[in-house]
């Protein structure tokens, strides 16, 4: 069920009544009511692997019911490695298995041994990178005596399932998720207008701007030996644009259908591409996986507390290891890899913490070294984009190579835009409304959040009725979401 489907614009609604109009009283029902939702959503992408989800959830509510009564250290470290043991070993084995097999056959091969690895013939279990993090935090928390267990299985089982980022995140912590949940939840009309306003503006980027995008991206991507160098740059660029509008519209439809709810998650982007180096950017692009690594990786590795060297190997950890959270896949690997090089002037210098308030704050337009940082790092960006999107890691240096190349400045390959140059004039377009409007918003939650608040309510109104029609007008083919396989 996808949140750009009809059966979800079905889903929500019937939810959203039942929630304030049936189980508005009682606390018990409202939990019962998003636990069963949240099974019936999960289930309705493949059954089967909702019973992986149910037990998933139940070995981390006992484990860390266990984790609190254990009268001894040694105790504790047993159940809390036995939950990360079990969880990353379903991880490891659905998403991970086939790519480790391939990988170690490849190296037989090298040394003249020809194997045929046995391979996994199953789909990766939607979400399960998501949800499987949600549950090592809790019991990591437990284990640092940073919360204190969850009994009610109920409540616990919303915190692992809660439907809107169940699939494909926030991930969140039971430290902010969970007394939200024990707590009784009443209607708040600003806040579910809010909600819809940023589920609208999610929607907006995901079916128009990223889908559009898309359209091009694939084509030049998929057919990348037959155009020039300006060709797969715009390629890159689409992509770059793409993946932005389709992630961050997955994550503001999901902040804004749970504020519908009464519940508040994680916020996951602050405008990335307004970043002025690639340590800022990094604070703002999937918010809760990177601060995630951050928490239950970096720091307990010594984090920047530690000696050079230490801080360089801890750096390339963290992003080696969110390549690979990505995707089994060595362009995932080099991509992480790639990102660590970036940063590594800054961790040198000691600057990478220069940019931590939002760019030109309080100001119409950015100074002239706040403009080259973003263009800078939005280049730097494109490029480890490149090896994301690519099939190997040959294909990717093979398409850079080409960018890079005299044909860079040849006229653009006519057969990569079949739709015409119309077609390619509105992509632009949508990429510059895009740019015009998040700048506009870059001091929000979300770009729409103030956006038009001050106009005359007819022109306001109208301005949504011109981003809903656009959605129906763009929605043609359901695009599923690109981290949804993650």
């Amino acid at each position: 069920m996808l949140f750009n489907s009809l059966s979800f614009a079905i889903f929500l609604p019937v939810v959203f009544i039942l929630y304030w109009f049936v189980a508005n009283k009682d606390l018990k029902m409202q939990n019962v009511l998003l636990l069963a939702a949240s099974y019936f959503f999960y289930a309705s992408w493949d059954y089967r692997f909702l019973f992986l989800l149910i037990f998933s959830t139940l070995l981390d509510y006992f484990t860390g019911i266990k984790i609190s009564q254990a009268t001894n250290q040694r105790k504790k470290r047993f159940w809390l490695w036995l939950s990360v043991i079990v969880n990353v070993g379903f991880l490891a084995i659905f998403k991970y298995y086939n790519f480790f097999a391939a990988s170690f056959a490849e190296v037989l091969a090298h040394f003249g041994f020809q194997v045929n690895p046995w391979t996994l013939k199953v789909i990766l279990p939607v979400g399960i990178s998501f949800y499987t993090f949600h549950g090592l935090s809790y019991v990591i928390d437990l284990y640092n005596n940073k919360i204190k267990p969850e009994k009610d299985y109920i409540a616990y089982g919303v915190f692992v399932s809660f439907f809107p980022l169940l699939v494909a995140g926030p991930i969140e912590r039971a430290t902010h998720l969970l007394p939200q949940i024990r707590q009784h939840r009443s209607f708040n009309y600003t806040k579910s207008i809010d909600g819809m306003r940023q589920i609208l503006w999610g929607l907006f980027k995901k079916v128009v701007i990223a889908d559009t995008c898309a359209d091009y991206a694939n084509t030049i991507f998929g057919h990348y030996t037959q155009f020039n160098g300006s060709t797969l740059f715009l390629g890159v660029l689409f992509f770059t644009f793409q993946i932005y509008c389709d992630f961050s519209g997955y994550s503001d439809i999901a902040l804004g259908t749970a504020r519908l709810l009464g519940i508040e998650l994680r916020r996951n982007f602050a405008f990335p591409y307004f970043s002025r180096d690639i340590a800022e950017f990094w604070r703002r692009w999937h918010i809760s996986l990177s601060s995630w690594f951050r928490d239950y990786l970096y720091i307990p590795l010594g984090g920047s507390k530690v000696g050079t060297w230490k801080k360089v190997r801890n750096i390339f950890i963290i992003f080696l290891v969110s390549g690979f959270w990505h995707g089994a896949n060595w362009t995932f690997i080099v991509w992480g890899a790639l990102n660590a090089l970036y940063f590594m002037p800054l961790l040198l210098l000691n600057k990478n913490r220069s940019n931590l308030e939002i760019v030109a704050k309080g100001k119409l337009f950015p100074s002239f070294k706040e403009l080259v940082g973003m263009v800078t790092t939005f280049c730097l960006t494109m490029i480890a984009w490149v090896f994301f999107r690519s099939e190997t890691v040959p294909q990717a240096l093979e398409y850079i190579g080409k960018i890079f190349s005299a044909s860079l400045f040849k006229p653009r390959d006519k057969f990569a835009f079949i739709n015409g140059s119309t077609h390619l004039a509105i992509a632009y377009f949508l990429i510059l409304f895009l740019l015009l409007v998040e700048w506009r918003g870059r001091e929000q939650q979300y770009a729409l959040a103030r956006f038009g608040l001050r106009w005359y309510k007819p022109v306001r109104w109208t301005m949504y009725y011109i981003l809903i029609v656009a959605i129906f007008l763009f929605m043609g083919k359901e695009q599923q979401f690109i981290y949804f396989q993650f």
